[in-house]
């Protein structure tokens, strides 16, 4: 029976507290599973799949989409606590006693909301191109989106060519890369984040940047800490700052990348990624 890759796992669906959430999982059936939480309009084909079939050559992997994302039903909460609220009666649905959590960009903030909720749910952390509440330039994202929108309309490229990489001619050889294996999965895709959902997401994010620092001195997890150092989505900064103020976190910074940094370099990332998780 071949091995369950990102491009054929199964869309399956779970009951939580009366909402259907649509979930997918691959890798080994035994171990603590990795749960992916996705940034800003990010549904369960928006992963790299060179960066999930790599965790999950060694870890079982949990995509999923939160709620009023994608195939999941309901409405987007706007703001990142109600989203770790769904994220955790998510896990609780599936029976998962233990999970790792891998947040990238808003999945990040979700992240540190849900292992502040229920520490004793999480065993390990990674959070990629993310930064703690009332971080650096956090806040203001709908702007930027604008601005890569103008751009990509002008330069007949995606939006995240401008969001996630460099202007440089490798950050965007690397998007055309990175883009291109998003669309490897041709069959049983997810559906796009709907405008409303994208709506409460960023009143989620802006919340979020706008908000008083929350203590992590109280988050003693391992956590592995990552980013480009030219991230413009959530700035670098952020990320120097997390790994201060975590008081067990490991960082790394890939040079001349930004906010796609993990896909960019998805290689290295995911190497050190299983040194983490192991």
């Amino acid at each position: 029976m071949p091995m369950t890759t990102f491009a054929t796992a199964e869309t399956k669906d779970a009951d939580v507290n009366g909402t259907k959430f649509v979930y997918r999982t691959l890798g080994p059936k035994d171990g603590v599973p990795v749960l992916f939480l996705h940034h800003l309009t990010g549904v369960m084909d928006d992963w790299d799949p060179r960066l999930i079939d790599g965790i999950a050559a060694s870890h079982p992997v949990i995509l999923f989409d939160n709620r009023g994302l994608g195939g999941t039903d309901g409405i987007a909460p706007a703001t990142v606590d109600e989203m770790a609220v769904d994220a955790v009666a998510f896990v609780n649905a599936l029976g998962i006693e233990k999970v790792d959590l891998f947040g990238f960009s808003l999945g990040g903030f979700v992240a540190q909301a849900f292992v502040q909720r229920e520490p004793g749910l999480v065993r390990k952390i990674i959070l990629a191109g993310t930064g703690p509440a009332g971080g650096e330039g956090i806040s203001g994202v709908g702007a930027l989106i604008q601005n890569a929108f103008q751009k990509a309309g002008a330069t007949g490229k995606h939006p995240k060519h401008f969001l996630f990489f460099t202007e440089t001619a490798e950050g965007q050889a690397a998007g055309d890369e990175f883009l291109s294996r998003l669309e490897e999965r041709t069959e049983n895709r997810d559906a796009p984040a709907r405008d409303e959902t994208i709506g409460a997401q960023i009143a989620a994010i802006d919340n979020w940047g706008g908000s008083e620092a929350t203590d992590l001195s109280t988050v003693e997890h391992p956590v592995f800490v990552a980013n480009g150092d030219e991230d413009i989505m959530v700035p670098t900064v952020n990320s120097f700052d997390l790994a201060k103020r975590l008081p067990n976190a490991r960082l790394s910074i890939f040079p001349s990348t930004g906010h796609g940094g993990i896909f960019q370099h998805h290689k290295l990332f995911v190497q050190q990624a299983l040194e983490f998780l192991r």
